[in-house]
């Protein structure tokens, strides 16, 4: 190629097949000689198609050399357009008065856009212009049809719109022609990527099949589809793996073969392939050398239908075929128009150079479209539909722009830009369907779902399914697929097996679709909404193993009917009478030696904690309530601190007197002249009174539930968790009372015996302690509903110890000795054993 640069020109010297033309007046840019393929006409529409394919090796510079025809079908959309021409010239009333004509030129599939794309665009001098502005600009065409890929569309789709001519693409489904700023002049007849996929993806979803494979071409279209398929699959399918097939310019056996060994060794049986028809013949044909017979091939619209896929032999052996396509529409008149053509042979038109051209030679193709006349026939024509029809908008377009009427139509000079206008306003039915297109230029169209068959007589391509776009839904899929399976059975392509009841998945690698299937434990439950995992039952309910639900859990607390409550009221009640009755008997007795000895006045300050605690017993049996629990840390402690000081000091009192009198008189008239005993109760009492207030401040007394350690099936009632804590402070103080009482008690354990009550003392001080350290520590290390059961009888036990260990061997002797309970008789135990020390 020579380019020449001159002051008034700028032209393209392409060889001696081309003839550079020079304009005296402007600059220029000179493009090629005249298709064969091409019909006179008022209105000239353009034409690209893949006639040829010569993939195998770089074009070279100075022609383009195709040594036979490798796209039948391109001829065949070829011949859709004229049919769809001469059918408006001369059986339509659309134009009357008017003759459309055609400039028809091959892109051969990517490897020719550009040449084309000027010629079309060039006048009727073969030049085009470089001017400021072509709004006046006539081309050598009013509109375009084609090309047929995504990248030929996009390529020449740039071209285009920088002069306004109107592109209607059969087959290019790139998302990238929605952009309006970049592509408002580019149309199309065929639905767009997006539904194309998300019909494929309907297809996973209908059959089951959340585990498969995906082949990609190594071009745009190929990658573009990969990342629609990444934006539209829904999670719960997984793409196994995904692999790019070589380009056919740069054929790589071994990366074929490895790609068809990976398809045989994977556990996915569905194989969804987004490329165009020309990249798949080597890969089929590996895909029959292997005898990989068992997989679903999802085929996108761009091969679904190819004929010369279909007749690949032994392709029927690859297994179960099934595709997304536009829908058949029979085109009356078609099939003989194109037989005749194939019949009739080439017409070269001003063909002055010797040799083959990728423009100007396709013998080849007229004889192969007439040896596949059948197979077309039988493919449905929807491919062919999609060019009709595009040759039908503008016809259409021109209706509204030359104000046709049904005799005649106003001839004038039609610039791109105006037709433009008037093809995105179409809307007309042609053979039963609505044509019109949206604000992306895009039309509103539904999907067919076809199947592969090879049954002598029948349709190559079956359908068995239809996809609505708007809705985006399958609808009509029929039951009736001839799987390549034994016994007709739908394939099995899931990586991981659906999980039973109560199961959930455990994720098996990086894909959501392989996981393991686990029960969920005691306590938890499965939830669809949580697949990966069980749900935490509720702390007031539980589950069994399994489960798809939780049940609420039995609450169990100390209940008026159990047995050992029975024998605790029973108790406790016989320790309220009797110490009803202590006091009775030291109220009538009470200026008696024995109970003077025994404390005199102080004892009723004994007794009457003794009575509240036993009365109030029947707190820590039945539901808990917030007077119940507030109960159990205030009154039973209070009641025992009182208690415990006053035989402490008791203790005090009688070591003191024996012993310490005579040692320390002035003490001792000190603790007399200040009611000592009285004031060492008050002010333990006080104390114990302000630690219950800081405990009653600090803790939650509202009832709260817990885990049965023994049931999961059920939940303790109880009092706040934190009240072993406040027991446990409340305790103390009492704690090392019994400890000075029984120091006390031991020092005096050899006065005289009416006044010795050390035994007793000491009984019932280390039994209260032992009592007390025993609860504290059980109610550590255990939560269970024995914990309330042992309170209340430890506390019943520590009242009736007080009560009958202390006071009842005096009710004995004031009942039934009454001798010994008179001055004398104690004067005299004082006097022997006052003999006795000396």
């Amino acid at each position: 190629m020579q380019i020449q640069l001159s002051l008034d020109a700028i032209q393209i010297n392409l060889g001696p097949r081309w003839a550079p033309l020079h304009h005296p007046f402007h600059s220029a840019i000179i493009i090629m000689a005249a298709s064969d393929f091409h019909l006179a006409g008022d209105y000239i529409l353009g034409g690209l198609f893949t006639l040829h394919a010569n993939m195998k090796a770089p074009a070279p510079l100075d022609h383009l050399s195709v040594p036979r025809c490798k796209k039948v079908v391109g001829y065949n959309l070829l011949q859709a357009m004229r049919f769809a021409v001469e059918e408006i010239n001369n059986h339509s009333g659309l134009l009357p008065g008017i003759t459309l004509g055609y400039e028809i030129l091959d892109v051969c599939y990517i490897t020719n856009n550009i040449q084309p794309a000027f010629y079309l665009l060039s006048n009727d001098d073969y030049l085009l212009p470089i001017l400021n502005s072509y709004q006046d600009y006539q081309p050598r065409v009013v509109a375009v049809i084609g090309p047929d890929t995504s990248e030929a569309t996009i390529t020449t789709g740039d071209l285009f719109s920088l002069f306004f001519v109107p592109q209607i693409t059969y087959g290019a489904v790139s998302r990238q022609l929605r952009d309006p700023d970049r592509f408002s002049n580019v149309f199309r007849t065929i639905p767009n990527g997006p539904s194309q996929v998300e019909a494929m993806i309907q297809l996973l979803v209908h059959f089951g099949w959340n585990w498969f494979i995906v082949i990609l071409s190594g071009d745009d279209y190929g990658q573009e589809s990969g990342r629609l398929i990444g934006e539209l699959l829904p999670e719960d399918i997984c793409v196994a793996f995904q692999e790019s097939l070589p380009r056919p310019s740069a054929p790589d056996r071994r990366r074929l073969e490895n790609v068809v060994r990976k398809i045989k060794e994977s556990t996915a049986r569905v194989v969804m392939v987004m490329s165009p028809d020309v990249v798949l013949r080597d890969f089929f044909r590996e895909v029959v050398r292997q005898n990989l017979t068992s997989a679903v091939w999802i085929a996108s619209e761009s091969w679904s239908v190819d004929p010369i896929l279909h007749g690949l032999p032994f392709i029927r052996r690859a297994g179960t075929f099934l595709g997304v396509t536009t829908r058949s529409v029979d085109i009356s008149g078609f099939h003989s128009f194109r037989a005749g053509r194939a019949g009739e042979g080439p017409e070269p038109a001003n063909r002055t150079v010797p040799g083959e051209t990728c423009n100007q030679e396709c013998e080849a193709c007229l004889g192969t479209i007439q040896a596949l006349d059948d197979v077309l026939t039988r493919s449905g024509e929807r491919s062919v539909y999609n060019v009709y029809s595009g040759v039908y908008v503008v016809a259409h377009a021109l209706h509204r722009l030359l104000a046709c009427n049904l005799t005649s139509c106003r001839r004038r000079a039609v610039y791109p830009w105006q037709l433009l206008k008037q093809v995105g306003q179409v809307n007309f039915s042609l053979l039963g369907h609505q044509i019109s297109f949206d604000k992306y230029g895009d039309p509103i169209m539904d999907l067919e779902i076809i199947q592969w068959q090879w049954d002598s007589g029948k349709s190559s391509f079956r359908s068995v399914g239809l996809y609505r776009s708007e809705e985006r839904r399958l609808q009509s899929l029929g039951w009736d697929i001839a799987w390549h399976t034994p016994n007709n059975t739908i394939p099995f392509s899931i990586c991981s097996n659906k999980c039973g009841r109560g199961q959930w998945k455990k994720p098996v690698g990086v894909h959501s679709c392989c996981f393991e299937c686990k029960y969920c434990e005691a306590g938890t439950y499965f939830n669809e909404s949580e697949e990966f995992g069980c749900l935490n039952c509720p702390e007031t309910q539980w589950s069994l193993p399994r489960s798809t639900g939780c049940f609420q859990r039995r609450l169990v607390f100390l209940d008026w009917h159990e047995g050992p409550t029975i024998v605790l009221i029973i108790f406790a009640t016989l320790g309220f009478l009797s110490t009803l009755a202590i006091m009775a008997i030291f109220g009538l007795h009470l200026h008696t030696p024995m109970v003077r000895s025994a404390g005199g006045k102080m004892c009723f300050l004994m007794l009457a904690p003794l009575a509240v605690g036993f009365a109030f017993v029947p707190v820590h049996v039945g539901k808990p309530t917030e007077f119940t629990c507030l109960c159990r840390q205030t009154v039973f402690t209070l009641c025992f601190t009182v208690c415990i000081a006053c035989i402490a000091v008791r203790s005090f009192q009688i070591v003191c007197i024996f012993k310490m009198a005579r040692k320390w008189p002035r003490a001792y008239q000190c603790w007399l002249k200040y009611h000592g005993p009285y004031a060492f109760v008050a002010l333990f009492t006080t104390l114990k009174v302000v630690i219950i207030a800081i405990n009653v401040v600090a803790s939650n007394y509202a009832p709260t539930t817990r885990l049965d350690p023994e049931d999961a099936n059920v939940m303790i009632l109880t009092c706040d968790p934190n009240y072993r804590h406040a027991l446990l402070s409340n305790t103390g103080m009492d704690l090392v009372l019994s400890l000075v009482g029984f120091l006390f008690a031991y020092m005096g354990k050899e006065l005289p015996t009416n006044y010795n009550e050390a035994k007793f003392i000491t009984l019932n001080m280390t039994f209260y302690f032992t009592s007390s350290v025993s609860l504290c520590t059980f109610m550590s290390v255990y939560e269970g509903v024995l914990v309330t059961i042992f309170d209340a009888a430890v506390t019943v036990v520590n009242l009736l110890g007080i009560s009958l260990g202390y006071f009842a061997p005096k009710c004995y002797m004031i009942l039934f000795h009454p001798e010994r309970n008179t001055s004398s008789y104690f004067q005299n135990m004082i006097q022997g054993y006052t003999m006795r020390q000396d």
